[in-house]
């Protein structure tokens, strides 16, 4: 794995709530590459709670989004031969909420490319807590140009 994590590399302005390191009131995901893989390790505050003791099902949802998002640029930028990643948005993803979600134990997402075309990459992600998958997710994720909204506004 790398030393520092993809969203420190590529965009450590980012003020996504998920994944930007300069939110300070965002989640700051830091997503490394590890073989096919994208890792992180996340640990919830109470105030990222349902209820006590679990992990709200929208946050849930935001790290998987996030980290799979980074997957994505990490895999698009790896496939053109680019040395930056591109601008990626999210075109769609689902989350399946398998089980509750400790909120008092660090929770393990991981994410692998499961189609590169073009621009446009899909990719599967789980979230697990000691061990178990607590929830999985799919998604499609676009590199987007110059003069479209979100253009590297992470």
């Amino acid at each position: 794995m790398s030393e520092k994590s993809l969203q420190l590399t590529y965009a450590p302005e980012s003020i996504c709530f998920g994944c930007g390191p300069a939110n300070e009131s965002g989640l700051r995901i830091n997503s490394f590459v590890d073989g096919d893989n994208v890792v992180a390790d996340w640990s919830a505050l109470k105030h990222h709670e349902a209820f006590p003791g679990v992990l709200n099902g929208g946050i849930i949802g935001t790290l998987l989004d996030c980290h799979c998002n980074w997957t994505a640029a990490y895999h698009l930028m790896k496939a053109a031969g680019e040395d930056q990643v591109p601008s990626t948005v999210t075109a769609d993803y689902s989350v399946k909420l398998l089980r509750p979600t400790p909120s008092d134990e660090p929770v393990h997402l991981r994410a692998w490319l499961v189609e590169l075309e073009g621009s446009k990459a899909v990719v599967e992600g789980e979230l697990s807590s000691s061990g178990k998958v607590c929830a999985t997710s799919r998604g499609t994720f676009v590199a987007v140009k110059p003069g479209h909204p979100a253009y590297f506004r992470w």
